[in-house]
Protein backbone atom coordinates (compact mmCIF):
# COMPACT_ATOMS: atom_id res chain seq x y z
CA UNK A 1 0.00 0.00 0.00
CA UNK A 2 2.77 2.06 0.71
CA UNK A 3 4.76 1.98 -2.31
CA UNK A 4 2.33 0.16 -5.29
CA UNK A 5 -0.78 -0.13 -7.45
CA UNK A 6 -2.22 -2.77 -7.56
CA UNK A 7 -4.74 -3.29 -10.72
CA UNK A 8 -8.02 -5.56 -11.15
CA UNK A 9 -10.25 -6.40 -13.04
CA UNK A 10 -14.10 -7.26 -12.37
CA UNK A 11 -14.43 -8.76 -16.27
CA UNK A 12 -14.04 -12.66 -15.01
CA UNK A 13 -15.17 -12.20 -11.76
CA UNK A 14 -18.64 -10.83 -12.37
CA UNK A 15 -19.27 -11.71 -16.06
CA UNK A 16 -18.82 -8.72 -17.48
CA UNK A 17 -15.73 -9.61 -20.12
CA UNK A 18 -17.43 -7.15 -22.65
CA UNK A 19 -18.02 -4.20 -19.99
CA UNK A 20 -13.98 -3.18 -19.76
CA UNK A 21 -14.36 -2.38 -15.51
CA UNK A 22 -11.75 -3.12 -13.13
CA UNK A 23 -10.06 -0.76 -10.69
CA UNK A 24 -6.65 0.51 -8.96
CA UNK A 25 -6.24 0.39 -5.49
CA UNK A 26 -2.75 1.36 -3.04
CA UNK A 27 -0.59 4.22 -2.47
CA UNK A 28 -3.24 7.16 -2.30
CA UNK A 29 -0.48 9.95 -4.36
CA UNK A 30 0.08 6.98 -7.13
CA UNK A 31 -3.31 6.57 -7.27
CA UNK A 32 -3.87 10.35 -7.50
CA UNK A 33 -1.48 10.70 -10.18
CA UNK A 34 -2.68 7.87 -12.19
CA UNK A 35 -6.27 9.47 -11.79
CA UNK A 36 -5.12 12.14 -13.26
CA UNK A 37 -3.68 10.87 -16.16
CA UNK A 38 -6.36 8.74 -16.71
CA UNK A 39 -8.80 11.51 -16.85
CA UNK A 40 -6.70 13.23 -19.77
CA UNK A 41 -6.71 9.91 -21.68
CA UNK A 42 -10.25 9.16 -22.07
CA UNK A 43 -13.77 9.55 -20.49
CA UNK A 44 -14.01 6.05 -18.74
CA UNK A 45 -16.81 3.66 -18.76
CA UNK A 46 -20.20 4.13 -19.32
CA UNK A 47 -21.65 5.52 -16.09
CA UNK A 48 -24.40 2.78 -15.85
CA UNK A 49 -20.97 0.13 -16.08
CA UNK A 50 -19.74 1.87 -12.99
CA UNK A 51 -22.89 1.42 -11.36
CA UNK A 52 -23.01 -2.20 -12.10
CA UNK A 53 -19.43 -2.34 -10.85
CA UNK A 54 -19.57 -0.56 -7.26
CA UNK A 55 -23.05 -2.90 -6.92
CA UNK A 56 -20.95 -6.03 -7.56
CA UNK A 57 -18.21 -4.88 -5.43
CA UNK A 58 -20.75 -3.99 -2.14
CA UNK A 59 -21.95 -7.79 -2.65
CA UNK A 60 -18.60 -8.57 -0.55
CA UNK A 61 -19.24 -8.25 3.57
CA UNK A 62 -16.12 -9.28 4.54
CA UNK A 63 -12.89 -11.12 3.13
CA UNK A 64 -15.30 -14.05 1.69
CA UNK A 65 -16.62 -13.67 -1.54
CA UNK A 66 -20.58 -13.56 -1.48
CA UNK A 67 -22.55 -17.23 -2.20
CA UNK A 68 -23.63 -16.35 -5.53
CA UNK A 69 -19.39 -16.04 -6.72
CA UNK A 70 -19.16 -19.67 -4.61
CA UNK A 71 -21.74 -20.86 -6.50
CA UNK A 72 -20.65 -19.45 -9.84
CA UNK A 73 -16.80 -20.57 -9.18
CA UNK A 74 -18.04 -24.03 -8.28
CA UNK A 75 -19.87 -24.39 -11.61
CA UNK A 76 -16.84 -23.41 -13.24
CA UNK A 77 -14.46 -25.82 -11.46
CA UNK A 78 -16.95 -28.83 -12.45
CA UNK A 79 -17.05 -27.81 -15.83
CA UNK A 80 -13.18 -27.33 -15.67
CA UNK A 81 -12.38 -30.94 -14.38
CA UNK A 82 -15.00 -32.57 -16.79
CA UNK A 83 -12.97 -30.56 -19.66
CA UNK A 84 -9.55 -31.37 -18.66
CA UNK A 85 -10.50 -34.90 -17.61
CA UNK A 86 -12.27 -35.85 -20.65
CA UNK A 87 -9.35 -34.44 -22.73
CA UNK A 88 -6.68 -35.97 -20.89
CA UNK A 89 -8.29 -39.58 -21.26
CA UNK A 90 -8.72 -38.80 -24.94
CA UNK A 91 -4.73 -38.57 -24.97
CA UNK A 92 -4.51 -34.65 -25.02
CA UNK A 93 -1.80 -33.07 -22.62
CA UNK A 94 -3.97 -30.64 -20.45
CA UNK A 95 -3.01 -28.83 -17.46
CA UNK A 96 -5.85 -27.86 -14.68
CA UNK A 97 -6.01 -24.00 -14.72
CA UNK A 98 -6.33 -22.60 -11.30
CA UNK A 99 -7.78 -19.07 -12.15
CA UNK A 100 -8.93 -18.71 -15.48
CA UNK A 101 -12.07 -20.31 -17.82
CA UNK A 102 -9.52 -21.32 -20.49
CA UNK A 103 -7.28 -24.81 -21.17
CA UNK A 104 -4.59 -24.51 -23.09
CA UNK A 105 -4.05 -28.11 -25.18
CA UNK A 106 -0.72 -29.53 -26.59
CA UNK A 107 -2.16 -30.09 -29.91
CA UNK A 108 0.69 -31.78 -31.21
CA UNK A 109 0.72 -29.80 -34.81
CA UNK A 110 -0.22 -27.02 -36.54
CA UNK A 111 -3.12 -24.88 -34.52
CA UNK A 112 -4.70 -23.37 -37.47
CA UNK A 113 -5.55 -26.68 -38.93
CA UNK A 114 -6.20 -28.67 -35.73
CA UNK A 115 -8.28 -25.28 -34.92
CA UNK A 116 -9.50 -25.26 -38.70
CA UNK A 117 -10.45 -28.87 -38.93
CA UNK A 118 -12.34 -28.71 -35.42
CA UNK A 119 -14.84 -25.87 -36.69
CA UNK A 120 -15.31 -28.41 -39.33
CA UNK A 121 -16.77 -30.28 -36.25
CA UNK A 122 -18.63 -27.29 -35.02
CA UNK A 123 -16.33 -26.86 -32.15
CA UNK A 124 -14.80 -23.46 -31.62
CA UNK A 125 -11.66 -23.32 -30.58
CA UNK A 126 -8.70 -20.44 -30.74
CA UNK A 127 -5.25 -21.55 -32.35
CA UNK A 128 -2.96 -20.51 -29.96
CA UNK A 129 -0.78 -19.55 -32.51
CA UNK A 130 -2.93 -16.13 -32.57
CA UNK A 131 -0.80 -15.79 -29.14
CA UNK A 132 2.47 -15.25 -30.26
CA UNK A 133 5.13 -17.96 -31.54
CA UNK A 134 5.21 -20.02 -28.10
CA UNK A 135 1.56 -20.35 -28.32
CA UNK A 136 1.74 -22.61 -31.33
CA UNK A 137 1.33 -26.37 -31.17
CA UNK A 138 -1.33 -25.39 -28.81
CA UNK A 139 -5.09 -24.62 -28.82
CA UNK A 140 -6.81 -22.72 -25.92
CA UNK A 141 -10.50 -24.10 -25.36
CA UNK A 142 -12.97 -22.52 -22.99
CA UNK A 143 -15.14 -23.91 -20.17
CA UNK A 144 -17.72 -21.45 -19.78
CA UNK A 145 -20.53 -23.36 -21.97
CA UNK A 146 -22.73 -26.01 -19.48
CA UNK A 147 -21.56 -29.18 -19.21
CA UNK A 148 -23.74 -30.90 -21.82
CA UNK A 149 -22.33 -28.49 -24.52
CA UNK A 150 -18.43 -29.41 -23.37
CA UNK A 151 -19.20 -33.49 -23.02
CA UNK A 152 -20.76 -32.82 -26.59
CA UNK A 153 -17.61 -30.75 -27.82
CA UNK A 154 -15.31 -33.47 -26.00
CA UNK A 155 -17.32 -36.39 -28.52
CA UNK A 156 -16.39 -34.20 -31.37
CA UNK A 157 -12.73 -33.73 -30.59
CA UNK A 158 -12.28 -37.78 -30.11
CA UNK A 159 -14.13 -38.25 -33.48
CA UNK A 160 -11.24 -36.24 -35.23
CA UNK A 161 -9.02 -38.25 -34.53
Amino acid sequence: MDVAIEFHSLSKTFNVTGDRIGFAVGNKQLVAGLTQVKTQIDSGPPVYTQRAAVKALASYKGREPPEFLRQNNQILQERRDLLVDTLCKIGYEVERPKASFYVWVNCRGDSMKFAAKMLDLGVAITPGVGFGKYGEGYVRITFTQPKERIAEACRRIASAF
